[in-house]
């Protein structure tokens, strides 16, 4: 009976996290240890949820290429020496059959300043390097950001390369809509956390 209980917990643990996909899959982060990637120096971790609505989900899929999955996203606030260091968001979508998750860490000012690959259940061969990972690294959202303009594919793994590019491309279009124009950018220079808007409690 013990064993069973601990092998339910093992489960909860699966289901609770962000990660969903079979078992052959690799998860190379939890949810803690992504956001201590995305913030290492951060005194806290706060999650903010955005609910978008109609006309601000338009032009965040305008601005993306693409419609948004949902009008709700979650948004990790890094909080360091009492002001806003950046913004973390995971990213979830499926590749050719199966999922993979990303981590997009963003500055204070909106730049892309990480990619991290946190799951990934498709073929290993088809994942992405971290090295390619690093071309976003502040790249703006424009027409340069895609496979036809600046960013290099992958050679035998292009439905990867479009589905990272596409999740980057949605992270900078929901930070223009919901974070960028809310009355308190400071020149990414790092935002006091009083003048934020409030949201959920800290993770």
């Amino acid at each position: 009976m013990t064993r069973l209980y601990r092998i339910s917990g093992i489960l909860l643990c699966l289901v609770l996290a962000v990660f969903v996909g079979p078992a052959d899959g690799e998860v190379f982060h939890s949810r803690d240890s992504a956001l201590r990637l995305a913030f290492p120096g951060a005194d806290r971790v706060e999650k903010r949820e955005l609910f978008l609505d109609s006309g601000e989900a338009d032009q965040a899929a305008q601005l993306a290429g693409a419609k948004l999955p949902s009008r709700m996203v979650t948004a990790y606030v890094g909080i360091e020496d009492g002001r806003i260091a950046g913004y973390a968001f995971i990213e979830t979508h499926k590749v050719r059959s199966l999922p993979e998750t990303i981590l997009v860490v963003l500055d204070a000012g909106g730049n892309t300043i990480g990619i991290h690959m946190l799951a990934f259940h498709e073929p290993p061969e088809y994942a992405p390097t971290e090295r390619w990972l690093r071309q976003f690294e502040g790249r703006p959202l424009d027409d340069a950001l895609s496979i036809r303009g600046k960013v290099d594919g992958i050679t035998g793994a292009t439905l990867t390369a479009n589905a990272v590019t596409a999740a980057v491309r949605r992270v900078l279009a929901v930070y223009e809509v919901a974070l960028e124009y809310d009355g308190r950018k400071t020149g990414g220079a790092g935002r006091p956390v009083e003048k934020a808007a409030p949201g959920g409690a800290g993770e």
